[in-house]
């Protein structure tokens, strides 16, 4: 305070005829003690007043609020000769509060019997809020959002991600303490289906991330929040269980709250109005009920802003091929999911963990919303790999002060594959080809698919708008143009003025070029149409119709896509909103190249390359997820094993040896 004083000509700590220096430094701290103590006592309150205000402008509140509370200590200070001009007093405020937490986190660091001698009150303060719990060990679920099994291995061996090395026993020295396991996505590879399938158990009827439902007239997202709520209790129905974090767990950043009782920046409640039910926003206003975590959190916001502008000019002086457009509010939203999201989810599960809850799963989202617009395997992506193992370094060291012994898993819920979009490499998107196969008008500058990160829904919750996206028709009129969606490199053709699941021989009959025109486009891979004669045929280029029944024997256009894609078609085959007409864009298994139908130079969605095998990183002390030389497949076999691995954890604390009959019951 006094240094600023003597910088700042606004902000002074004596009168006009001026003070001793004895009175200048009473005045000083008295003042800090003043402002230190307004903010203990006065900002928790004026934070919970502020429950309604949208939880991004709260972290802009929260530097003029603190530049209040300086106005309101220097006031009360007895000398009354101190004051400062509003602007100055934020300015002041800010730094303080800056100077408090690096001040605090320094000593931390130096001392590490204060360090832990904090944490154990900050422990023991939340455990006496809450019922005792079970004594066993607690799991922490931590996703790391679109990252492949590759690209973690690939981040181990350049000495990325130091943290999961060392888990896994690389380096000299390292005992081994996790397992890294592969595990097979669905056809629909990305966070709506896989997450929901993970936390309730299923993901039937989840075709895409995007998708038209003939009976209801809706075009439904997975980050829309009404879609989110009507999917989490179609899945809460077809199982009957209400999730995995249903025995007193937390949820976390997560698009679905897997039945958690403690529930924090999760999509599908955060349609609820009342506060005391509109818990989706409230990790942020109990990370921002600390001014320094705003202060901090801020000037991270800002730099990464700055970095994500620099890295998009020199690709753009590079003329670097692959790449799409990165200008806009993108800065500010990938900004938003590597720093604000990812400060915000991590301090929850540090408090989690204080807390002693049996289970908490939480999503961080940093690395998919880079990699679609920098690419997976680029260095912007790799960066963000740095800054999640550190995340993990934290919730480790956390863990050794919680109140109950921690095991923490880590997983990701689908890959990311590289390649350009389907508009860069032919000139016009699906929607344009499909309309030019109906023999429709196709216009001369076609509207773009915008991207489908889930850090874009995450930012509108936060600012209280609605999850639409341009363009889309939230409930189309019955019309016979086709309605055309995209799902990263898997695209969906509906036809709204047909009540049913329409027939290769009805699409025929209607717009008899469409199906050929598609099968036989370079950038397409397979159809997947209804049959009236075969019941499902996957389609191809020349010509080539394979019946679903005769896959096993004979998978055609398939067979590029690797083992599993047969199963995974036939699959959705079943859900009742299947697409009229399932589109999968071609893939280059030499390079795991695939051609997203949105705007993504990193793509997931569909079949193809690293997209479809994300991994499951666990404790050795859990039973194995898998028996030998079976695979882990499908996000519903993921929700059985976590959950196996949660009745372990307060049963027998060594790892289950069964019969591999029993272990499947």
């Amino acid at each position: 305070m006094l240094v600023l004083a003597g910088i700042l000509p606004d902000f002074q700590l004596q009168s006009a005829d001026g003070d001793s220096a004895t009175r200048i430094a009473i005045t000083a701290a008295l003042g800090a003690g003043a402002f230190g103590l307004l903010s203990a006592l006065v900002w928790p309150l004026l934070v919970r007043l502020l429950l309604l205000v949208p939880a991004l402008v709260l972290g802009l509140l929260v530097f003029f609020l603190n530049g209040s509370l300086l106005i309101v200590a220097l006031r009360i200070v007895p000398s009354g000769d101190s004051e400062a001009a509003p602007e100055t007093a934020v300015i002041v405020a800010a730094v303080m509060s800056a100077v408090a937490s690096a001040t605090g986190a320094a000593l931390a660091v130096r001392d590490d019997d204060a360090y832990r001698r904090r944490l154990y009150r900050l422990a023991d303060r939340r455990r006496r809020a809450l019922p005792p719990g079970p004594a066993g060990p607690g799991t922490v679920f931590v996703q790391l959002d679109g990252v492949g099994h590759d690209v973690l291995l690939t981040a181990v061996g350049k000495g990325l991600m130091p943290t999961v090395a060392r888990w896994l026993g690389e380096g000299t020295g390292n005992r081994r303490t996790h397992r890294l396991t592969p595990w097979r996505t669905d056809w629909s590879s990305q966070t709506g289906a896989s997450q929901l399938g993970i936390l309730h158990g299923s993901n039937h009827d989840v075709p895409a991330f995007r998708w038209y439902e003939k009976a209801g007239r809706e075009v439904m997202v997975c980050n829309r929040p009404t879609s989110a709520a009507e999917l989490q209790r179609r899945a809460i129905d077809r199982t009957g269980d209400g999730g995995l974090l249903a025995d007193g767990g937390a949820s976390r950043g997560n698009l679905f709250s897997g039945g958690a009782d403690e529930q924090a920046l999760v999509l599908s409640i955060a349609t609820k109005r009342r506060p005391r039910e509109n818990r989706s926003r409230a990790g942020y206003f109990a990370y921002f009920s600390d001014p320094a975590n705003a202060v901090r959190t801020a000037l991270s916001f800002v730099a990464e802003v700055g970095r994500e502008i620099g890295q998009s000019t020199r690709a753009r002086a590079r003329k670097a091929r692959p790449r799409v457009s990165r200008g806009g509010l993108y800065p500010f939203v990938r900004a938003f999911a590597t720093v604000v999201e990812r400060d915000v989810v991590v301090a929850a599960v540090l408090g989690d963990m204080f807390a002693g809850r049996s289970a908490v799963y939480a999503d961080l989202v940093a690395y998919d919303e880079v990699a679609h617009h920098s690419g997976p395997c680029g260095r912007d992506a790799e960066k963000v790999l740095e800054r999640l193992d550190r995340a993990l370094a934290l919730i480790e060291k956390a863990a050794e002060h919680a109140p109950r012994a921690y095991r923490l898993v880590v997983l990701s819920d689908h890959g990311q594959s590289p390649g350009e979009t389907f508009r860069a490499r032919y000139g016009l998107g699906l929607a344009d080809l499909v309309r030019a196969g109906c023999g429709l008008p196709v216009p001369r500058r076609a509207r773009r698919t915008h991207s489908g990160a889930e850090a874009r829904a995450a930012v509108r919750a936060a600012l209280r708008r609605p999850v639409e996206e341009g363009g889309e028709q939230h409930r189309p009129s019955r019309r016979s143009e086709p309605i055309v969606l995209a799902s990263g490199n898997l695209g969906l053709v509906s036809f709204p003025d047909v009540p049913h699941r329409m027939t290769k021989e009805e699409i025929d009959a209607r717009h008899p070029a469409l199906l050929t025109t598609l099968a036989n486009h370079p950038g397409i891979g397979f159809l997947l149409v209804r049959s009236g004669r075969h019941g499902g045929v996957v389609l191809g280029a020349h010509g080539a119709e394979i019946p679903l029944d005769r896959l096993d024997d004979d998978p055609g256009p398939l067979e590029v896509f690797g083992p599993g894609a047969a199963d995974a078609v036939r699959r959705t085959h079943s859900f009742p909103n299947t697409a009229d007409i399932m589109v999968n864009s071609s893939y280059e298994p030499d390079d795991g190249e695939v051609l997203a139908f949105e705007e993504q130079i990193g793509s997931h969605g569909g079949l193809g390359g690293a997209q479809g095998r994300p991994f499951l990183l666990s404790p050795i002390v859990f039973s194995t997820p898998v028996d030998d030389g079976e695979d882990l497949v499908g996000a519903e076999q993921v929700h059985h094993v976590l959950r196996r691995w949660l009745s372990e954890s307060t049963g027998p604390q060594v790892p289950l040896e069964t019969e591999p009959e029993e272990r499947a019951a």
